[in-house]
């Protein structure tokens, strides 16, 4: 109840009764999967069978069946209160959720046979690296090896497929800075959505916007005087500016990116970095990525799969790995 208060007294300014519509299109299953803490993602498929991801034991199926059409129903609320556009011309929605820490992604007809729903939320309460340790998502060895390169502020980066845990595990690191580092080093984050948390620290929190994406809002970052580079998802040709700033003395960078293991993330970072109009940069991202972290969703949860340091590049055998 105390989310549809929030959602209530958040949409009440607007002086419509588009916040009303809101919280009763929700509906109680969907609330209470958002009032769980153990839940990360809920997904409605267009029969509407209703899923739910959670952080240890991964994603089942529930009991609950939703109508396709108060799915619709909720999509087009939403919009409302966004101010966006949904229809058959606009058919996909993506917004963040009023009165959580949540982002919707919302498809209706033609582009699927009925509406469809996830909401990931955001998990800004993180795990410790010692909580991964002791509930074996994490080797004591590798755990070690990652505190120690953050205290060292070797530059980390973390992989995996999309809905593995990249950010929940970054977010463990980006604490373990917080609570290792110096009180005067100047912590500048970059995201396009609210994953990132913290406590403390230095920080400068910066988020994209549709005129400022992440490769422009890191120029900008870099004239803030930051010791430290945070990325919440390299995803375009701001690699290339990260990795040029990681490889100048901005050491301790920590950012994510969809790759299925370390190899693969390298090759990607590398990519990336050539959609800023660059012939490829292998070595480039080999001085500037120090630590890669791959994340693995299995039928129990996720867990870290391989936690590897990169030791350079040469031409005749590409990058060279040692795994911890």
């Amino acid at each position: 109840m105390r989310h549809r208060r929030t959602v209530l007294s958040l949409l009440a300014k607007r002086g419509t009764g588009v916040g009303h519509d809101l919280v009763n299109d929700l509906g109680p299953t969907i609330v209470d999967a958002l009032d769980d803490p153990s839940v990360v993602e809920i997904m409605v498929n267009a029969d509407g069978s209703f899923w739910l991801e959670r952080l240890e034991s991964g994603i089942e199926k529930t009991a609950s069946v939703l109508k396709p059409k108060n799915v619709g129903r909720l999509l087009r609320t939403l919009a409302a209160v966004r101010g966006a556009h949904l229809d058959a011309t606009a058919p996909i929605l993506e917004c963040d959720l009023p009165g959580y820490r949540a982002r919707v992604e919302g498809i209706i007809p033609p582009i699927s046979r009925a509406p469809l729903l996830v909401i990931r939320k955001y998990r800004l309460v993180t795990y410790s690296l010692e909580d991964y340790r002791t509930t074996g998502r994490l080797r004591p060895i590798q755990a070690d090896a990652l505190r120690d390169g953050i205290r060292q502020r070797k530059n980390v980066v973390v992989c995996g497929k999309s809905g593995s845990g990249k950010t929940t595990l970054a977010n463990a690191l980006l604490m373990e800075k917080l609570r290792l580092g110096s009180t005067r080093e100047r912590i500048a984050i970059l995201q396009e959505k609210l994953e990132f948390g913290w406590r403390g620290g230095n920080v400068l929190s910066l988020r994209t916007s549709h005129s400022m994406d992440l490769a422009r809002l890191l120029e900008t970052t870099l004239r803030l005087r930051p010791d430290t580079i945070v990325i919440g998802e390299v995803r375009g040709r701001e690699a290339l500016e990260m990795l040029k700033a990681w490889n100048c003395g901005h050491l301790g960078g920590i950012t994510t990116v969809d790759a299925t293991d370390v190899g693969s993330a390298l090759v990607r970072l590398d990519r990336l970095a050539q959609e800023a109009g660059v012939p490829p940069q292998p070595k480039l991202v080999a001085d500037a990525v120090d630590l890669v972290v791959a994340m693995q969703q299995t039928a129990t949860g996720r867990r870290v799969q391989e936690v590897v340091r990169v030791e350079g590049y040469d031409h005749d055998h590409g990058y060279r790995l040692r795994e911890i």
